[in-house]
């Protein structure tokens, strides 16, 4: 077994184990924080896949963006998870049999034999001086370049749509302020000095 047949193992396992993690842990933060390992090893394996910047999205976009507001947002809200493993034996057979579906899906689809290579080879190492982001940069914008400006648009609705949803106007809860009251603002209005007699005792 070479050093890079090594290497590949270890991140596998070390994902699959931390992916199980994600889904089984007892604690949301622990769960985020296997999340977040977990993107680490996948980032390693693209690495490892000559894929250098996919591997750096990952890690700063999921990694270093996503996940952090994943964490806070967990910590913040205090998730109550006991209602949620309630139903976790329940739906088990159900999830189980829909992994199964899409573990053999996955194997006809990313299978050797649908690509034709043999069994177990080695994709072709890239010529010197390859830039795998130039290349997929040709490739979005090129032979993919309607499909991409599609999924902007769904992602610009789902955007337009989420602003839209949270933005109600309260004004009954919100409190601000008008420029032009404060300066209309007088000493008569805002104090009013009241006499009294002084009590004898």
């Amino acid at each position: 077994m070479t050093l890079e047949q090594f290497t590949f193992w270890f991140f596998s396992a070390v994902m699959i184990a931390s992916a199980l993690r994600v889904i089984t842990a007892r604690n949301p933060v622990h769960s985020v924080l296997f999340l977040v390992l977990t993107f680490f090893t996948a980032a390693a394996l693209w690495l490892l896949l000559e894929a250098e910047f996919l591997g750096i999205v990952l890690i700063v976009v999921y990694v270093g963006a996503v996940m952090v507001l994943f964490l806070f947002v967990v910590m913040m809200i205090d998730v109550n998870v006991a209602p949620l493993r309630e139903g976790f034996v329940r739906y088990l057979p159900l999830g189980a049999l829909v992994g199964i579906v899409m573990i053999c899906e996955m194997i006809l689809i990313v299978g050797p034999q649908v690509f034709g290579m043999e069994r177990y080879a080695p994709p072709p190492r890239a010529p010197q001086g390859f830039s795998n982001t130039q290349a997929l940069g040709q490739l979005l914008y090129s032979d993919y370049l309607y499909q991409f400006e599609i999924a902007a648009v769904i992602l610009l609705v789902a955007i337009v749509a989420a602003i839209s949803l949270t933005m109600r106007k309260r004004p009954e809860s919100t409190r601000y302020q008008t420029p032009g009251k404060q300066v209309r603002a007088r000493k008569q209005d805002r104090l009013r000095v009241v006499r009294m007699d002084a009590e004898k005792r």
